[in-house]
């Protein structure tokens, strides 16, 4: 270990992935190796999971459940709070860590361990406001009612992406609720995951808890297939591709319970013949080029008005070859490397695809002559009918296409599988009107005169299409996390049925 910053976070050469307050010394996973996307080298070792380590953290977690479900929901607020507190002091650690793992730059890791804070800010006030309602029942004497129960332990897998900040979106809201979690990270980067389970059970273990927080490091096989064949979680909440979200979907619907699923997005901006330039290409910019193109939220694909297209890409090639990439660590830098050589494979291959297809490369492509995972972010001229551009592609890759009429470039817009975040540039009120209406864009965000990226805490995150259907982090998204109860108190002598119904003995 050559950071000091792992040192400061508690972090060993090897390093437990199993634990919750207890960690577990050996579990009987693989073991995994933490490498730094910027140099190729070594972090340090996780030993994972293995299934028995699982099914003990799981029932831990099931004991811990029976105590924290009737804990009051506001006392229950107040541990999000000091983990929220715990979270500020070591920001700047766990900023760097997450720069060091995934490969962000440094503003974007503070900014992911600043997504944990807030998200916690939020979940403490809505401690105070899991609200039911009440319904006029239409028998004489009855009162009628709603209430939310926690729905018990519940799963949640996150990705390399974001691999602190999606976590934070579902256990801070989950732990409100009543519900104890379970987290499996991405084994791309689980030395995160580790720190922050450190900085939980601190918090926990000050108010004598064990268990409303555990991690299990471990590969799909075993404790990703465990988890979603699992009864003993009633909600899965799993952030990936499509193809893996798929798998979840299945194993979980089998067995009848919920999945919440995060999966792929190939967004889009249509670039309108009235938009303000100079506004839209900060925005493109940052949407294709931010975090090396591994935002689910990434701009993949450009969609210009004919008459603008030229100009406009003119200016973006010359913004990209503004773009300083390098060690994310350093001051200045603006794009870091992918997160392995699997990624740098795969967006090679996409860039000869888009040729092959008859689209034509006009900036990037190639690999940088460097150590670690370095590519240039690529702008590509491509039609809609080429099958790549359909497909999203886990890189920083910008597909520009060209329109005539708003409802061309709509169809152009809607005419994938995925339906996560969107966005119209324009300056026409009735161009915004018609992209935000049912007949515009067809995805869980859609945005007027910002980007793709960068989603807010305080609305509902997710998408449609094969981007899953959940929803994660603010308005009311906090209802997946618990049961629904339908409740009647008959407060009279008598005893009327609903719809006048009659049934009289004797």
């Amino acid at each position: 270990m050559s950071h000091p910053v792992l040192a400061r976070l508690g972090l060993n050469e090897v390093n437990s992935g199993a634990g919750c307050g207890e960690w577990i010394a050996r579990p009987g996973g693989h073991e995994i190796l933490s490498i730094n996307p910027a140099d190729g080298k070594p972090l340090a070792r996780v030993r994972g999971a293995g299934l028995a380590d699982y099914n003990q953290i799981v029932e831990r977690a099931q004991a811990a459940f029976l105590k924290w479900r009737m804990t009051p929901a506001p006392a229950r607020g107040e541990i999000v709070r000091q983990l929220g507190n715990a979270l500020r002091d070591a920001k700047d650690d766990l900023g760097m860590l997450v720069t060091l793992e995934a490969g962000k730059i440094s503003s974007e890791g503070l900014g992911e361990v600043q997504e944990m804070i807030d998200i916690c800010d939020f979940a403490v006030g809505l401690s105070r406001q899991l609200y039911g309602l009440t319904m006029p029942s239409e028998r004489p004497g009855h009162r009628m009612f709603e209430q939310w129960h926690p729905l018990g332990p519940i799963g949640v897998i996150t990705a390399f992406n974001f691999p602190v900040a999606v976590w934070a979106w579902n256990a801070a809201i989950a732990a409100v609720c009543g519900d104890c979690v379970i987290w499996k990270p991405s084994t791309e980067t689980p030395l995160t995951a580790i720190a922050v389970q450190r900085i939980c059970d601190r918090v926990l273990a000050a108010h004598g808890l064990v268990g409303v927080f555990s991690l299990c490091v471990g590969e799909a096989d075993p404790v990703g297939i465990a988890m979603a064949a699992d009864p003993r979680l009633p909600l899965i909440s799993a952030t990936g591709s499509c193809a893996m979200g798929r798998k979840v979907a299945v194993a979980v619907s089998e067995r009848l319970g919920r999945s919440l699923l995060e999966l792929g997005g190939n967004n889009a901006v249509i670039l309108a013949e009235s938009a303000n330039l100079d506004l839209a290409l900060r925005a493109v910019l940052f949407a294709a080029v931010g975090t090396a193109g591994q935002r689910c939220t990434t701009l993949r694909r450009l969609i210009v008005h004919e008459s603008i297209a030229e100009d406009f890409t003119a200016r973006l090639v010359r913004a990209y070859g503004s773009v300083k990439i390098g060690d994310p660590a350093e001051p200045g830098v603006l794009m870091g490397p992918l997160i392995n050589e699997r990624a740098v494979t795969t967006m090679l291959r996409a860039c000869e695809t888009i040729v092959a297809q008859g689209g034509k490369i006009v900036y990037g492509g190639k690999r940088l002559d460097r150590a670690g995972f370095f590519v240039e972010p690529t702008v590509a001229l491509a039609r809609g009918d080429m099958p790549i551009v359909r497909d999203e592609t886990f890189a920083p890759i910008l597909y520009v296409l060209t329109y005539k009429t708003l409802d061309e470039a709509l169809v152009l817009h809607n005419g994938v599988e995925q339906g996560l975040s969107s966005a119209i540039f324009t300056e026409r009120v009735t161009e915004a009107e018609t992209f935000l209406s049912a007949r515009g864009s067809d995805c869980g965000i859609a945005n007027v005169n910002i980007g793709t990226s960068g989603a807010e805490i305080g609305g509902a995150f997710g998408g449609e299409k094969q981007t899953g259907g959940g929803r994660e982090a603010g308005s009311d998204s906090w209802k997946s996390y618990m049961r629904r109860q339908t409740c009647t108190i008959n407060g009279g002598g008598d005893l009327p049925l609903a719809q006048g119904v009659k049934f009289d003995v004797g």
